[in-house]
């Protein structure tokens, strides 16, 4: 009789849901849980914060629809992780989480790191559950696969008490579990999809946005087909960037105001009316839009705005349905109607103004400056990650994504830190598969900070990633580094110092070095472009370009503020 230990099971059971990669920071009681992972044939990843090892391994989830799986030890390594859970639970990315906690004979006793994990992980993820016996384990891990995946994507909790990690039982007593299958395809209701392609063919400003759900939901085939053939406007999402090219005839991001302002019917595609899209709602949209929602989950239709049309179900079944209307009927929304002429005109007037600034010949460089470099050099096929304000938010408009799923940034809950851990997971994918793809990380100096040891972690994993930190010295805005010494002279800087400040001209470049990588000091455009394509042609290491920019860039007026207030 062959006996397996509580470590074998969830590392077999793992992989047999096809969980691929782990990371996460191994110690008491979880070690073995990585030991035997390795041996059941899943990379694993050790990482150096708990919360940057859940964003890789919900990262993961995204680009491959499979979940990834994210370990940590008892109590602090738990709640650490919860940031990552919740993430991914408003992301709609899977993951699963495998947390050791306290021996089952020592609960109530106040055990090493005891806590009570599984009530915590309820209110961060959509099933929690500790497997009552080890013969159970591979059902548990089975639903907590399934459970990531059906439905609306997101987190699951597997707890394994201390005492079954090494604990044995006889392999025959437990039951084997098969792989669940992808999430079943569900096709809209027939007449909502004829009332859609009704609202559609009224319109006289019709568009299209296109969100990260339909990136995940491997929508960009049937979806260039759809755009082409009806020849409508679309408008990406920050996530939905890639889907279809940005430089895409029919892609009005450029004009992103104008579009939401003025649309009188919107086919929402794979995105919510949250924050993002300012919920709907005027001042940002026309008062009068219609709706048509194409979702996957039921508890959003209506959600803020009522859908003239809500259409329930597998975004590219959906797709392909309204594409088989519209093919049948031979509808095609004409190309030169006011509407398009209005985007154009806007198209061009927000590109003239975006390359005046980015022509600016001043040092310190501005923000447009150095994306307009960094655009010039990026391959087409690189995956971009982003995040910080205005790092984020300019670096969206000026750096195109030409493939889906090739850009990830702080999403549907704003969450800054996420960068180092995206870009993590999406090397070791990309150097996996040996895809020849470029990871291009490029951060605000505030957006570094929250997981810069990571930099540690590219460095042992040989991970060739380029890390491009923009850096204004501050959240939002900093100061120059004569102003912060003769405020640092006046008094106690916690006193003084804006609390938006951060340390003038920090050295993010020497961390990166310290660890063995390349780390690059850039001021001028020459240096920008010197060090991105010496990065870029480096595949033996990871690389940190510190861009000092001024500290007083913004961007460009805008014709609404960036976060609308709703008044709901």
């Amino acid at each position: 009789m062959e006996e397996v230990t509580g470590a074998q099971l969830i590392a077999e059971s793992l992989k047999a849901q096809k969980v691929e990669y782990m990371f996460g920071i191994v110690g008491v009681p979880v070690i073995e849980v990585a030991m035997a992972a390795q041996a059941a044939g899943i990379k694993y990843v050790g990482m150096r914060n708990e919360q940057a090892a859940c964003y890789a391994a919900s990262a993961i989830g995204y680009l491959t629809g499979r979940p990834g799986s994210c370990l940590v030890v008892s109590g602090p390594g738990l709640i650490h992780a919860l940031g990552g859970m919740a993430n991914a639970n408003i992301n709609c990315w899977p993951v699963v989480v495998i947390g050791g906690s306290s021996d089952r004979n020592q609960e109530t006793t106040g055990a090493f790191q005891e806590f009570p994990q599984v009530e915590a992980c309820r209110l961060y993820s959509k099933f929690a559950a500790r497997p009552s016996s080890l013969e159970a384990i591979p059902s548990v891990i089975e639903k907590a696969a399934r459970t990531s995946m059906y439905g609306r994507p997101g987190a699951c909790y597997v707890d394994i008490a201390g005492d079954m990690v090494n604990a044995k039982v006889d392999r025959s007593k437990v039951r084997e579990v098969s792989c669940c299958p992808p999430p079943p395809v569900s096709l809209a209701d027939h007449d909502e999809i004829t009332k859609a392609i009704s609202v559609l063919k009224t319109a006289k400003a019709p568009l299209i946005i296109i969100g990260k759900g339909a990136a995940y939901g491997r929508a960009e085939t049937v979806l260039k087909e759809f755009v082409e053939m009806s020849g409508l406007p679309f408008l990406p999402t920050p996530m939905g960037k890639g889907v279809l090219p940005d430089d895409h005839p029919n892609c009005v991001a450029a004009a992103r105001s104008r579009a939401l302002l003025q649309a009188d019917v919107v086919l929402l595609l794979g995105a919510r009316l949250n924050w993002i899209l300012h919920f709907g709602l005027p001042p940002r949209f026309n008062p009068d839009v219609k709706i048509i929602q194409v979702e996957l989950c039921p508890e959003e239709m209506g959600n803020n705005v009522r859908p003239a049309a809500a259409l329930l179900g597998d975004i590219n079944a959906i797709v392909t349905q309204l594409l088989a209307c519209v093919r049948k009927e031979g509808w095609k929304y004409p190309s030169n109607t006011e509407w398009w002429s209005t985007l154009k005109e806007k198209i061009a007037a927000n590109a003239k103004m975006s390359k005046a600034l980015a022509l600016k010949e001043t040092l310190p460089m501005n923000y447009y400056t150095v994306f307009h470099h960094i655009s010039q050099l990026l391959p087409h096929d690189c995956i971009i990650v982003s995040e910080g304000a205005n790092t984020m938010d300019i670096g969206r408009t000026m750096l195109n994504n030409y493939l889906p799923r090739h850009r990830l940034d702080a999403g549907t809950f704003g969450t800054m830190g996420v960068g180092l851990g995206f870009a993590i997971a999406a090397a070791a994918l990309e150097k996996s598969e040996n895809s020849g793809r470029r990871v291009v990380c490029v951060e605000g100096d505030s957006a570094f900070g929250f997981s810069g040891m990571e930099v540690e972690t590219m460095c042992r994993y040989n991970l060739p990633v380029v890390l491009i930190v923009v850096n204004n010295n501050g959240i939002y805005s900093g100061m120059d580094p004569k102003t912060w010494k003769e405020m640092a002279k006046m008094g106690d800087l916690t006193s003084i110092a804006p609390p938006v400040s951060l340390l003038p001209e920090a050295r993010y470049d020497e961390v990166m070095t310290a660890f063995g990588g390349r780390g690059f000091l850039v001021r001028t455009v020459e240096e920008l472009r010197s060090a991105l394509q010496l990065s870029l042609s480096d595949w033996e290491k990871p690389s940190l370009l510190n861009v000092l920019i001024d500290p007083s860039s913004d961007r460009k007026q805008q014709e609404f503020p960036w976060l609308t207030r709703s008044n709901l």
